[in-house]
C-alpha cells in the first residue's frame, strides 16, 4: 500500500510540475540551422536543478560526427544559438525557465546516460531581453 502511494504522489508530482511549466506543442520537424547541416528536432525536457526552471531542447543532427571534426567550433556555436533563438524561444510558456540548454546528438539517446559512440555537443543559454526582443545569452556552466 506505501509503494503505490507512494507511486500515486510521484506521478502527481510530475503531473503539477508539468502543468505549471508549459511549453508549446509541436511535432517533431526539420529545422534549419546557419551551417546547413541537417537537424531534427527530437524532445524537450523541463527540469528544477539548482540554477532554477530548465527547458532542455533535443535535436538530432546525423552528421555530428563528421562535422565536429572538421567544423570550426564557432560555426557549431552558431548552429546552437540559432536553435535557441529561433526554435526554443518561440516555444517557451511560464513560468520562464532561468536556463535553455541546446543540445544536438548524431543519434537519439537516452537523457543522462553517457554513450560514448555518439556524438553529442550543448551549450546554455539565459533567456533575455534586448532592444530587438528576446534573445539568447550564452551562459557558463
Amino acid at each position: 500500500m506505501i509503494l503505490r502511494l507512494s507511486s500515486f504522489a510521484v506521478a502527481l508530482s510530475v503531473l503539477a510540475f508539468s502543468a505549471a511549466a508549459e511549453l508549446t506543442p509541436v511535432d517533431a520537424q526539420d529545422v534549419t540551422v546557419p551551417s546547413g547541416q541537417p537537424v531534427a528536432f527530437y524532445e524537450t525536457l523541463m527540469d528544477r536543478p539548482a540554477m532554477g526552471l530548465t527547458a532542455r531542447f533535443r535535436f538530432v543532427a546525423p552528421e555530428l560526427g563528421l562535422r565536429i571534426k572538421t567544423m570550426p567550433y564557432e560555426a557549431l556555436e552558431a548552429d546552437l544559438s540559432a536553435l535557441c533563438e529561433s526554435y526554443a524561444l518561440p516555444r517557451l510558456g511560464e513560468p520562464m525557465p532561468s536556463i535553455i540548454v541546446i543540445s544536438l546528438s548524431e543519434r537519439p539517446t537516452e537523457f543522462g546516460a553517457p554513450d560514448p559512440e555518439v556524438a553529442q555537443v550543448f551549450e546554455a543559454y539565459r533567456p533575455a531581453e534586448t532592444d530587438a526582443g528576446a534573445a539568447c545569452e550564452w551562459e557558463a556552466f
